[in-house]
């Protein structure tokens, strides 16, 4: 494989040189609603919202097919664009709302519901997420790495690629049904291999892994920081070693996705034997929407030119309840109407037969030369109980001060709105495995909290009356998704806890931890 690397290699550079010319962010946005309407013309979906008519408005100057495409496609949450139109397709009905028949359904919780939603994954949308992985790697070009590293095998944890059969479909994880179409090629680098990857049973398959960690030379790691973290705890472990690197020597690079890495960045390099390069990826079952491009950034580069026209929803009072539910007609932009440093919640539609679909995510531009952003949370994750306005982000950046003021380790943690003496108060969970004084902690955390967000500092002088905080092992959020049948894959903890699912988790922590003592 040591040509085939020097080759690859050459080809990054190659293709990053030849790159084309880069038109504006808005000229590749207008280009791409227009194939997809195209294409979609003719299903149900089109027909109903009168795409022919919106494609003639692409020939007049200006934003006026925007105008128009916003005046005949109202915007669709989950429930509202499944109950009226993709359980058609779930039931095997052509041309509903992308043409053709849709094999595939990516598995998804969401992070704030229960319930399991199937999100439809075409032909089309599995082929432009296949070229966006490959702009990543042609972005390696600017990392200056030598030609060894591409020689060596990547490691894909992920769902199960053994899928099930239901119906006229295929459903999975996300993570699963990608691995699952890898090109042959690929399987020349790729672990843990065919017959590992098919393996449902999480517990099994980190098992075989770990067995067979040493048979294999290592470079890339792709998955959720949770579980590639658990991975590799349980290698050190078994084959008795100090770290990751005395396994993988030529381990180089990390690419995470589907959460904040901050929290488990401290942890996560403890079990190193040398520094990794990281690279995020903003790979969700709606498509692939970005991706980290240069080194050392926290911002990744919005994919605009493969299959996804994106609209912003101001994440504001305006916009939304208090519940995080979109109003009716909210305000929504374009890429290039758009201003740094404020959230917005995307809007995607995609030639997967997603149509200005509120993905539930919450992100900020940092970049609008480069149209790079970050994440900073989900509209149903951040706390507004008497005007806090308490985002993900604060959250995040709180957990990762106090893990470093108190030198702890903090793996997991989950936060809720409770009433309390007649008003309100913030309920934490936080993992960890190692001994820490709980009051001391809550007042940092309380402390970090007013610092990052003057409305809550505001709010805790009124309203908003106490945290408390309630500090468990780390093991007792991964039985909870062992309970759920969540284990690995995609699969990530929910930051923020509407009251009917954190009632239940209240008591599966009450009876795991009375268990333990």
């Amino acid at each position: 494989m040591a040509l085939f690397g020097a080759i690859l290699n050459k080809g990054i550079k190659l293709g990053k040189k030849i790159e084309s010319e880069q038109r504006s962010a808005f000229e590749m946005q207008k280009k791409e609603l227009k194939k997809l309407l195209k294409k979609a013309s003719e299903t149900q979906f089109g027909e109903h919202y009168h795409f022919q008519r919106i494609l003639q408005s692409f020939n007049n100057e200006g934003e006026s097919f925007y105008t128009e495409y916003k005046k005949n496609v109202p915007v669709w949450n989950y429930n509202k664009l499944f109950n009226q139109w993709w359980h058609k397709s779930k039931a095997g009905e052509r041309d509903v709302t992308w043409p053709g028949i849709v094999r595939y359904f990516a598995l998804s919780s969401g992070t704030s519901e229960a319930s399991t939603k199937h999100i439809p994954l075409t032909k089309d949308m599995i082929k432009s997420n296949k070229r966006t992985g490959i702009q990543q790697i042609l972005s390696l070009s600017a990392y200056d790495l030598p030609s060894e590293v591409f020689e060596k095998e990547i490691l894909m944890l992920g769902g199960s690629t053994e899928l099930l059969k239901a119906g006229s479909y295929y459903e999975g994880d996300l993570s699963g049904i990608q691995a699952s179409k890898i090109p042959l090629w690929f399987h020349l680098f790729y672990k843990p291999g065919r017959k590992i990857a098919k393996n449902r049973d999480w517990d099994k398959k980190l098992n075989e892994i770990t067995e067979n960690a040493r048979n294999w030379d290592i470079g890339f790691v792709v998955g959720v920081p949770a579980w590639i973290q658990i991975m590799m705890e349980r290698i050190i472990e078994y084959h008795k070693v100090k770290n990751i690197h005395e396994v993988w020597p030529n381990l180089k690079i990390f690419v995470h996705g589907g959460v904040s890495f901050e929290p488990y960045k401290k942890g996560f390099e403890k079990l190193l034997g040398k520094p990794l390069i990281y690279m995020e990826t903003y790979l969700a079952s709606e498509g692939f929407i970005a991706y980290q491009s240069v080194p050392n950034s926290k911002s990744m580069k919005l994919a605009l030119d493969n299959g996804l026209f994106f609209e912003f929803v101001p994440f504001n009072e305006k916009n939304f309840n208090q519940d995080g539910d979109l109003v009716d007609n909210p305000e929504t932009l374009m890429i290039h109407q758009i201003e740094e440093g404020i959230d917005y919640a995307l809007l995607l539609s995609t030639n997967a037969g997603t149509w200005r679909y509120l993905i539930g995510d919450v992100i900020k531009l940092v970049s609008k030369a480069k149209s790079e952003i970050i994440i900073t949370g989900r509209t149903k994750h951040f706390l507004s109980l008497c005007g806090e306005h308490l985002s993900v982000e604060n959250m995040n950046k709180a957990i990762h001060q106090i893990s470093e003021e108190f030198n702890i380790e903090i793996r997991e943690f989950t936060v809720s709105g409770i009433e309390h003496e007649s008003l309100f108060a913030h309920q934490w969970f936080i993992g960890t495995d190692q001994s820490v004084d709980h009051e001391q902690l809550k007042l940092r955390l309380d402390e970090h909290l007013k610092q990052l967000n003057d409305d809550y500092r505001v709010e805790r002088g009124h309203a908003l009356k106490d945290i408390f905080v309630k500090v468990i092992p780390s093991a007792v959020f991964y039985k909870w998704f062992k309970s759920k049948g969540k284990e690995g894959g995609q699969n990530k903890f929910p930051r923020v806890m509407k009251k009917a699912l954190f009632d239940e988790w209240s008591k599966f922590v009450k009876q795991e931890t009375e268990n333990t003592h």
